[in-house]
Order: structure tokens, then sequence, then C-alpha cells
């Protein structure tokens, strides 16, 4: 399969179906036995060792150390990933502004996937893969979700893995299914 530059794509599927094995594949994340996969940037061959400067990544079993501030996360984050706003802009744009110097491990379920959503849409990467983005959302943070992908993915080329929640991948140019 290929994946073209710009598109958004939906892999849908049952849980236990594969896709989050195929996300960390990907992501680079889990080291291949059989098959091979490529990455292309601008018409170049891209190695997996440089592949984090061009991926973000938002699943919901993604660890953040609980001990840090939601203005550490993102200021440390920050030294990876280019983001053009500010950490305050950051904080307001997840709508947190009141749980910046709170420690992560206080947030809610819900604070927590923000976050990680957040971080990776506003992060200006290429690609962007998603795990079930809606998971601990509320109708609220689902249309805030939505938005912020309206906002900040225009050229991004995006891989929604989804247990066919249409809130989670109804902006993607194509679904492929089962997986």
């Amino acid at each position: 399969m290929e994946f073209s530059s710009g598109k958004k794509y939906a892999l849908l599927g049952p849980n236990g179906s594969g896709k989050s094995t195929l996300l960390r594949a990907i992501s680079g994340v889990l080291t291949l036995t059989e098959g091979a996969i490529t990455y292309n940037l601008n018409g170049s061959d891209l190695s997996i060792e440089k592949l984090f400067k061009h991926i973000s990544i938002a699943t919901p079993y993604l660890d953040i150390p609980e001990e840090y501030t939601l203005e550490e996360i993102i200021s440390f984050h920050k030294k990876f990933k280019s983001i053009n706003l500010t950490v305050n802009e950051v904080i307001v744009r997840m709508e947190l502004a009141h749980a910046g110097t709170r420690l992560f491990k206080h947030f809610s379920s819900g604070m927590k996937q923000r976050v990680k959503l957040g971080i990776a849409i506003m992060s200006h990467t290429p690609l962007l893969l998603l795990d079930e983005p809606s998971t601990a959302l509320d109708a609220h943070s689902i249309a805030w979700y939505q938005n912020l992908i309206s906002e900040y993915t225009l050229n991004k080329t995006i891989l929604v893995f989804s247990n066919n929640k249409e809130e989670e991948f109804r902006f993607c140019d194509e679904t492929i299914s089962p997986l």
C-alpha cells in the first residue's frame, strides 16, 4: 500500500485486527520481521533514524511523564518538534489554561488525551498518526479535535486508526477497511 502526501486516510477495523500494531510499524517503533516500509520525503528516501523529526503520533497508550506539568510537557516536546506557537498559546489552544502548572498525573483521562492530540496535531510534521483519537473525549472535546484537525492539518498526510467511529475520521479522503 502507498500513502500519498497530503492525503488523509482512515484505517478501520475491530479491536484486535492489528491497527495499533500497524501504527507502531509505520512509526518505526516496532521492528518488522517480514516486509518493508519505506519513507519518501520530497522525492528522497528517509531513513528510519530520521523519521522522528517528520512524524507526530497521538495514541491513548502513549506514555507522558506523569511528574511533569503541562507547561513542562509542551516545552520538552518543542525541543524535538516545531510548533509555531508559544507554550502558553498551545495551552490556550488545548483549552487547558486552567491546568498549565498542574502535574500531568492529576489530569483526567480526557485532559490527557487532549494534550496528546494537541501536541501531535499542532506539531509541524508532514505525517500524523492518530490511534482511536476520540478515546476518553466527551462531545465538546470531539468537536475541539475536529476543529483542530481542520485548522492545523491542511497539507499533512494523516492516518487515523479507528474502530469505525465516524467522528474520528469524517475528514478523511479515503477509508481502508477491513484491516
